[in-house]
């Protein structure tokens, strides 16, 4: 049963902490996009910006499974 809940709660926190990297990375998006840069660099920004999402979740979910305490 404990390794249920730990899967659970690593599970919850991968997607709280996944819609944070979201809602930073999109933010991100939009200062850049202030600065002047124009369309035509949008979706190669949105292409660097998500491998950077990846990347942190990827990174998010390692770190959780080694370190997340037992219930």
């Amino acid at each position: 049963m404990d390794a249920f809940l730990r899967t659970i709660a690593v599970v919850v926190e991968v997607l709280i902490l996944g819609g944070v990297f979201y809602s930073l990375l999109n933010g991100v998006r939009m200062i850049v996009m202030d600065f002047g840069i124009g369309q035509e660099y949008n979706s190669m920004i949105k292409i660097m910006l998500g491998a950077v999402g990846v990347v942190m979740v990827v990174f998010l979910i390692s770190h959780l499974a080694v370190f997340y305490p037992s219930a």
